[in-house]
């Protein structure tokens, strides 16, 4: 049963600090005493404005992008991720108890993790502090923290939380542990690698997933029909593939190339109208959107090109793009992460020599950061940009995985069983198996396979001069069993 509130005699305290240990002073005084929302001109990921003392936000500030303007006021109006606060989502459930754990909302750009931070706060009616880890050090959380002590239950949001240091995350363990603070982290990338495991172990997890075509349609259609400034318009949306193929999935991306695409657009001089088809959206996305931000506008694109580009053996492309992720701000640990599983994906046993360098670049650029990790990043692209490749260690494993879901798992050869009882050894397991190294050359011809997969081949060596071998030596050892 949810918890009653007394809105009465309630008063929401927020504060935020602003990343140099001070509360934020700049906003109006009728916002006095509600300092908290990060002021960043964004409506679904990087929420601006401040918060009244009831659920809803206030209205955003004159001239605000579209995105902010259509930010929700109630997880009524909240779009998407009904798997979290749909009525049988794990969140609503929470809420319904009148209480929430500390949590890592893991998801895409654009898809509302900020936003709901806000408002499953709105809805307990808890004090509320956030912090960016863009500009917040120790420092700025042990003063939230300190002024968490002084409230009840209070929620600390942290947005990127994938950018805090370890020591940065050490200074969170024990005011969450204590319950001093619930926090609420976002991130873009994989809590397993950016978040401490001892953090990770005191929150919960949850997937926010890309919101699909139902949910952006229905958000474009919203807005022009509710947007003070959008609905005096005569906007007719004749096509939205454009839209949501350019927006990816990214409500925040969506809503601002809509604003830019009316707002270019003359209406038509017949019938006052403004046509918004795939033709006008590409070319006016080309004209406004080429710049890369690692927030979401082009992320995803310039990943995409910098990949195929190593892939495709060209250095040159190569380091261009890397040096557009590098200008936008991209995360150098990102970029040596990806690198690492390409060295495995498209080098693979062509060039093993590949995998130990992208792992030592990764391990180069977490401990030297920037500016001079963009050397090693350089070495490491060209490197395995001019590497002969393969993928074929990578087919075999999904070639395997696939037959593994369709036909489930096989029962493990008799000799190959392990027998640590002597029941088991009277029942055979373990016998007739025959020790490698026994045998000349270290090899024994044998069964390793299920009876029904005997002599199904996963791994197909490729055309290169280090698999070539790999393929000689696997044709000494099993013959004609595999077809090598």
């Amino acid at each position: 049963m949810k918890a009653a509130v007394n809105k009465a005699a309630w008063t929401r305290k927020e504060f935020f600090i602003n990343g140099k240990g001070k509360e934020a002073t700049s906003l109006p005084p009728t916002f006095a005493p509600y300092l908290g929302y990060m002021a960043t001109g964004s409506l679904f990921d990087s929420d601006s404005s401040t918060s009244s003392s009831n659920s809803a936000a206030p209205a955003a500030r004159p001239g605000a992008p579209l995105a902010e303007r259509r930010r929700p006021h109630t997880l009524a109006d909240y779009a998407g991720q009904q798997h979290l606060v749909g009525p049988e989502g794990v969140l609503r459930r929470y809420l319904n108890g009148g209480r929430l754990p500390s949590l890592i909302l893991w998801g895409p750009p654009g898809v509302g993790k900020t936003t709901l931070a806000h408002l499953l706060a709105d809805e307990l009616k808890l004090p509320f502090a956030a912090l960016s880890a863009i500009n917040a050090g120790v420092k700025d959380v042990r003063e939230v923290i300190e002024k968490a002590r002084k409230q009840r239950n209070a929620i600390l949001f942290i947005d990127e939380i994938h950018r805090f240091s370890k020591s940065q995350q050490d200074a969170l363990l024990g005011a969450v542990e204590q319950g001093v603070v619930t926090l609420i982290g976002a991130t873009t990338e994989n809590p397993s690698f950016e978040v401490i495991p001892a953090l990770l172990s005191r929150a919960q997890v949850y997937v926010l997933e890309p919101l699909d075509k139902d949910v952006l349609i229905s958000i474009v259609d919203k807005a022009l029909a509710e947007d003070e400034i959008l609905k005096q318009r005569k906007v007719r949306m004749a096509e939205y593939g454009a839209l949501l193929t350019i927006s990816g999935g990214d409500a925040r991306k969506l809503l601002n190339l809509l604003e830019i695409v009316v707002e270019a657009s003359r209406p038509d001089p017949a019938t006052g109208e403004i046509v918004i088809t795939d033709e006008v959206v590409q070319k006016l996305a080309q004209q406004h959107l080429a710049r890369y931000d690692k927030g979401g506008e082009m992320h995803y694109d310039v990943i995409s090109a910098f990949i195929k580009s190593i892939r495709g053996s060209d250095p040159n492309a190569a380091v261009y793009w890397l040096a557009v992720m590098l200008e936008g701000g991209e995360d150098p640990k990102f970029i040596a992460r990806r690198l690492l599983i390409l060295a495995s994906e498209d080098v693979g046993n062509a060039n093993p020599n590949a995998l130990m360098l992208a792992q030592s670049c990764f391990q180069a650029v977490t401990v030297i950061g920037m500016p001079e990790s963009e050397i090693i990043l350089s070495q490491t692209v060209v490197y395995l940009a001019t590497s002969v490749k393969s993928n074929a260690s990578y087919l075999a494993i999904k070639q395997a995985r696939s037959l593994v879901r369709q036909q489930g798992v096989q029962p493990v050869p008799i000799p190959l069983r392990n027998a640590p009882t002597k029941l088991m050894k009277q029942l055979g397991y373990g016998n007739e198996y025959q020790y490698s190294h026994d045998y000349a050359g270290n090899f024994a011809y044998q069964e390793f396979l299920p009876e029904s997969l005997s002599g199904t081949v996963f791994y197909e060596p490729g055309q290169n001069a280090s698999e070539a071998k790999m393929r000689e030596r696997l044709r000494q050892w099993w013959g004609e069993k595999y077809g090598y």
